[in-house]
């Protein structure tokens, strides 16, 4: 690697300096919008990666299908200022700076907080950038404190805190994964969050790239350089964005944006949902689902959506995509009905790649819609049972074979929605080659792409035919940008109790990297089948998470589902029915996660962060801003101990289920009897909910409950605020203003109460009534004002 060290300024001005460096290099360190700062690495030979796929700030439309050129993404700069300094330049806006150092070139950034200069990250003094001499490889290190805290990278395993670790972002079908250790997963993520905790500024940090990338936090160590972390990109192109804070929602936030936000679900995604390979692999596939479904309703399972695994399209282990199994499903049309009768929506696994004796394959190959080799022959590769070759997904023709295929095959059954699966493009042979739409990306440099150009196939196809309707589909793989069409989950899992209490993290950590609409594989994926105390466990553990669905594969044909366990079917049915009464919270959390960038799922730190003992690694998960989730983690327990966060708003925190009162900043331990999900209400949260006693209507429940867990009458008090979304749940008309939003601002004393219920928005109310829940035991005069409700509160 040759070092990159000696800069000379060019141009500065309109926002961005422009450098000359050694060797034909130039560097553009620039602030193209408020709070972000961009170095963008000019090669001599020419960019590798023109074109970016990935940054579509919110509100300004999708990416064309073909990327947008990387030189030319805005439209001038910020309100940045650009002057010369001693040893170099400043490119400096109202609250975020970059000090252009020009031997050794480097960058620090600074955040303006209470009105001081505060570094977040700095460039290695040293030297911070080299480049391959033979290869495309470049890397980029900068300054590490032993204290320092890094969090994201996406699916990634382990504590939350990603210090000391060396990882990739590589996307691999990883069946069976470590949920401690392994590395890399599905997902190619290059972005992180960095937090100082001498200061507590944080900052987040994406490289714009489609590259094989390796992040070392702090496993390498050199005499010669410090301490420091290095970020090394296998060939791609070095084009970093520097997301200011100071606090580490604003840094997420600014990040979501930049690549085009989340997407809004239809509120029936909400519900319960199972699914199984064994079922659909079986010979009588067609007689097992209607059993499913018999037995479902037997069991008073409130299923919302059933996920067709691939086996529809299998004959004998080889699976033929966008075909049917007619010896399987005779008639596939009456077996979707059936579902479609029972009010259950359904799902359809899809996969990318044709095996060689698929009946579409020469027509593809005809079209040269598949990735190629060197010679333009389709790049074959091992798949599933077979050889085949992947759609290439940067073809027009690949695109519409595609689009043409789940329509007819998949929407025109009665099949509501994609599931783009097994799409991380595993194609290793290094001739590989995608079209490009015209400009050819070798495919270590385009993989991750696939999978978000598949996904987007699929939301595209959903919305043509259904206009007006929100899209829902799901990802496996993918890079930054999948947000904006699917949601996604942890992979195949396996099933244990070290991986229940590690999918946990996980799930925490796709949070912080900006994927909000996630869940896992209940009981586990692959390995052994659970037992009773376990399945419970890992339903209780996920009920309040945004994607919540049994997915198995056992070798002994064996399905996880609620009944798997007679013994303790009426516990998982609790469980789900605890969601069910949540939905109209979780809805909210949703709506906020895609309007203000905030996770659904969130670490105590996100909303505690003047709490120290929230920074550290723990099995506590906040749902939203109000309610901490204490799942029962390890088997044969029977109580759970946790600590409960702090701050001056926070007085004590209520047992959601009993309202029993429990001062803030201690550690307590409760029952957990296998029945028990440990659920803890922020004290002044107004939590909403249905009113119904059971979840037959599901997701489409319309009574409202608002539940008020008050903080208690002899500590300290404040006001608090919460809200409440409602809209149509099913249509983008939400987009135009169509939803009400409830605020719920609830003052305490220590002799009354008071709720002013506030609604704006003309929305209907989809209840007639909104009765309203204290904790059991409280005696304080309580008082409603709800006059802009539009319907009538009662106790």
């Amino acid at each position: 690697m040759r070092p990159l060290r000696i800069a000379q300024l060019v141009e500065a001005g309109a926002g961005h300096a422009l450098l000359a460096l050694e060797h034909g290099w130039r560097c553009e360190v620039s602030m193209p919008v408020e709070d972000v700062g961009r170095v963008l690495w000019h090669p001599p030979g020419g960019p590798r990666e023109p074109r970016t796929w990935a940054i579509a700030p919110t509100g300004g439309g999708d990416v064309p299908w073909e990327g947008r050129a990387r030189t030319a993404l805005f439209d001038g700069g910020a309100a940045a200022s650009v002057a010369k300094v001693d040893d170099g330049v400043a490119v400096t806006s109202d609250t975020l700076r970059a000090l252009v150092r020009l031997v050794p070139f480097g960058v620090t950034w600074q955040q303006r907080v209470n009105g001081r200069w505060t570094t977040c990250c700095a460039d290695r003094p040293t030297y911070a950038y080299a480049a391959a001499v033979r290869g495309a490889r470049i890397a980029h290190s900068m300054v590490r404190d032993a204290n320092d805290q890094y969090f994201g990278l996406g699916d990634k395993t382990g504590p939350l805190d990603k210090h000391g670790r060396r990882l990739r972002t590589l996307q691999l079908d990883a069946l069976g994964y470590n949920g401690e250790t392994s590395d890399p997963l599905y997902k190619h993520w290059p972005f992180f969050l960095g937090r100082r905790r001498d200061s507590g500024v944080c900052y987040g940090i994406y490289y714009d790239t489609l590259s094989e990338a390796t992040f070392d936090f702090g496993q390498e160590f050199d005499n010669y350089h410090g301490f420091y972390r290095s970020t090394d990109l296998a060939e791609g192109d070095l084009d970093f964005y520097v997301f200011a804070g100071p606090a580490l929602p604003d840094a997420l936030a600014r990040f979501v944006r930049m690549v085009g936000g989340t997407a809004l679900p239809p509120r029936w995604t909400l519900g319960f949902a199972n699914t199984a390979m064994g079922l659909v692999d079986a010979p009588d596939a067609h007689a097992q689902l209607a059993e499913f479904l018999e037995r479902a309703a037997r069991e008073r399972i409130p299923l919302s959506s059933f996920h067709f695994g691939s086996g529809y399209t299998s004959r004998g282990k080889r699976r033929y995509v966008f075909t049917w199994n007619r010896d399987k499903f005779p008639d596939p049309r009456a077996s979707t009905a059936a579902f479609r009768n029972a009010g259950v929506r359904l799902v359809a696994n899809l996969k990318p790649c044709l095996l060689d004796d698929h009946p579409a394959f020469a027509e593809v190959r005809a079209q040269r819609g598949f990735v190629s080799d060197g010679s333009g022959a389709p790049c074959l590769d091992q798949f599933w049972d077979g050889w085949g070759a992947h759609l290439d997904f940067t073809h027009p023709a690949g695109i519409a074979w595609w689009q043409r295929g789940l329509a007819a095959q998949i929407l025109d059954y009665g099949i509501d929605a994609a599931w783009n699966d097994n799409n991380e493009f595993e194609i290793w042979d290094e001739d590989g080659v995608s079209h490009g739409f015209g400009t050819p990306m070798p495919i270590a440099r385009s993989r991750p792409l696939h999978a978000l150009l598949m996904t987007r196939a699929s939301a595209e196809t959903q919305a043509a035919r259904a206009p007006g309707e929100r899209v829902y589909t799901v990802t496996r793989a993918g890079p930054p940008g999948i947000a904006r069409y699917a949601q996604t989950w942890s992979g195949d899992n396996t099933t244990s109790w070290h991986t229940l209490r590690w999918n946990q993290r996980m799930a925490l950590t796709m949070g912080l990297s900006g994927m909000f609409n996630v869940g896992h594989d209940i009981g586990g994926f692959a390995g052994p089948v659970p037992d009773a105390e376990l399945l419970v466990r890992w339903m209780q553990a996920c009920a309040l998470n945004p994607r919540c669905i049994m997915n198995s594969w056992k070798e002994d044909g064996s399905v996880n589902t609620p009944w798997l366990h007679p013994e303790v079917t009426g516990v998982i049915r609790a469980a789900i029915e605890l969601r069910l009464s949540l939905v109209p919270y979780l809805y909210t959390c949703l709506y906020d996660a895609v309007e203000h960038a905030r996770p659904v799922l969130r670490p105590t730190f996100w909303e505690f962060p003047g709490d120290a003992q929230c920074w550290d690694d723990s099995d506590e998960m906040l749902v939203g801003p109000d309610l901490l989730v204490a799942p029962v983690l390890a088997p044969g327990a029977t109580t759970r101990t946790l600590y409960l966060p702090q701050d001056a708003a926070t007085p004590g925190w209520r047992c959601y289920h009993t309202g029993a009162w429990y001062r803030s900043g201690t550690t307590i331990t409760v029952d957990a009897p296998l029945d028990h999900l440990p659920l803890f209400v922020r004290a002044g949260a107004v939590i909403p909910t249905t009113d119904a006693a059971d979840g037959g209507r599901r997701t489409d429940e319309p009574s409202r409950a608002l539940r008020v867990y008050p903080a208690a009458p002899d500590v300290d008090r404040g006001a608090r605020t919460s809200h409440w979304i409602e809209d149509d749940g099913v249509t983008a008309r939400w987009k135009d203003g169509a939803l009400a939003r409830v605020r719920c601002a609830l003052t305490s004393d220590a002799g009354a109460l008071r709720l002013l219920l506030t609604r704006e928005g003309a929305f209907p109310l989809p209840c007639d009534r909104v009765r309203v829940v204290l904790p059991p035991g409280e005696t304080r005069d309580f008082a409603v004002e709800s006059e802009s409700l539009g319907v009538p509160v009662a106790r």
